[in-house]
């Protein structure tokens, strides 16, 4: 199979994402002293960096397809060095310094900048090099392998952190990183190009996007309520890990094994819904997913309350929030193909997916601020402003449901979900590849776009 490197790429590339911008990474994070606000600001690089991807674009006539996305994984791949470092001097010195957490945050803005550079590149190239009647056997083969290699991470990140000292283990993690993002991109070297964009322009870009974004719409409702979601989601996963590890003080061993208990409600969402979702619609997914996001609101504010369900509640909610991310991507990614029109597609589905994950991605951000603990300590959460939080998920996930349930959707429209290379296994990032499905020969309407080889 000339494109199995691919699905080699997407095992080892998951290695580095989940260990370098992944929980292990909050974890992390708060070990070296890192205050709510400089974990969300960490975590939300990926997410608020999303604009570069599309001005990227404007490089893929001079450089090409696969030579900019190799340029961004290699150069992504020396700043995954930077922790591995930071490790090396703590277990050296044992102890941390107040500049290493600046290094390690300064090291995944700039991760997530190179990423985002070659992420131009990622899918456009895919859809570009793969026959049509391969590109759904590819993307679902392209899921299971990262699904596969994601929860190993997840278990041997928490081997790891049970059976060695903190920093030995992240030092081996880092490592497995690394390995992860060389063995990515030399797999990425062995897959063929495609015919370079002869014609940019980024006009049409900024042309169209307030067209879509403004004018009345099924799309602009759907695109604003999605924004909405994302900031109400996004937070929990890096700050219900965060304040596991400062107030209960639980290891770092057992919040990854929570961490697998999340992708396991990605994966059990994927296997339940993908054959439901055509006879029943999206909708009421949205709706599915909406009412589990106030759930595991609900039993975090009682946890911080008092104690509520203790270990195996934390598991159990876990669970159910990857049950409600699993099912949210699913049914995005089945709903935009009936709200766009097949000439304004690949567009529209672009600016939903830039401007959902950038606004949410400012959410963790802005609750970092509130979430610093007023009693001096920086490894620490105000559980009165965290109670305020959970508040605000179950009221606006209750509210946002409603809304949801008002949107039109013809049943009886057949169309082809939108296929994303691991948009199953990450979810709150998936919404990111969206970017990816500009095609740049598409993007000055002047010329026709060219007939690609075969």
């Amino acid at each position: 199979m000339p494109f199995r490197p691919g699905l080699v790429f997407a095992f080892f590339n998951a290695l580095a994402w989940q260990i370098g911008i992944g929980t292990p990474m909050v974890l992390f994070a708060e070990q070296l002293g890192a205050t709510p606000f400089q974990v969300g600001l960490a975590y939300s690089f990926v997410f608020v960096l999303t604009p570069l991807q599309i001005v990227s674009t404007a490089l893929l006539p001079k450089y090409g397809f696969k030579t900019l996305m190799l340029a961004g994984w290699r150069t992504r791949s020396f700043f995954l060095a930077v922790p591995a470092v930071l490790a090396v001097v703590g277990i050296v010195s044992g102890r941390e310094y107040p500049w290493m957490v600046y290094a390690l945050v300064g090291s995944v803005f700039f991760f997530c900048v190179f990423r985002s550079i070659g992420a131009a590149s990622g899918v456009s190239w895919f859809y570009a090099i793969l026959p049509e009647t391969a590109r759904g056997r590819y993307f679902a083969s392209d899921q299971f392998v990262s699904a596969v290699a994601g929860v190993g991470t997840l278990l041997a990140s928490a081997a790891l952190f049970i059976l060695l000292p903190i920093y030995v283990a992240l030092l081996v993690q880092y490592g497995i990183a690394l390995m992860g993002s060389t063995i990515s991109y030399y797999s990425l070297k062995k897959l063929p190009d495609a015919d370079r964009p002869t014609s940019i322009s980024l006009r049409t870009v900024v042309r169209d996007t307030p067209r879509h974004l403004f004018r009345p719409s099924v799309f602009r409702s759907y695109v604003w309520l999605a924004v909405a979601c994302g900031v109400v989601a996004t937070p929990i996963p890096p700050f219900a890990a965060y304040y596991l590890r400062v107030g209960p003080q639980l290891s770092t061993g057992r919040i990854m094994l929570f961490e697998v208990a999340r992708y396991s409600g990605v994966m059990v969402a994927a296997w339940l819904i993908r054959r439901r979702i055509d006879v029943s619609g999206a909708k009421p997914f949205f709706v599915v997913a909406l009412l589990l996001y106030a759930a595991v609101g609900s039993y975090w504010w009682m946890y911080l309350e008092n104690g509520f369900g203790g270990i195996g509640g934390i598991y159990a909610v876990y669970f159910l929030l990857g049950l409600g991310a699993g099912t949210w991507a699913i049914a995005t990614l089945n709903y935009l193909p009936k709200i766009i029109g097949a000439e304004d597609r690949t567009l529209a589905a672009s600016i939903q997916g830039a401007v959902a994950a950038c606004v949410g991605g400012l959410s963790p951000i802005i609750w970092g601020l509130f979430l610093k603990s007023g009693e001096g300590g920086v490894r620490a959460i105000n559980p009165d402003v965290f109670q305020i939080f959970f508040l605000t998920v179950i009221f606006a996930s209750l509210v946002l449901a409603g809304l949801f349930a008002r949107l039109p959707e013809n049943r009886d429209q057949k169309v082809e979900p939108i296929l994303i290379g691991g948009a199953i296994l990450r979810p709150l990032r998936a919404v990111t590849a969206l970017v990816n499905l500009i095609d740049p020969r598409s993007l000055d309407r002047r010329k026709p776009p060219e007939t690609r080889k075969k």
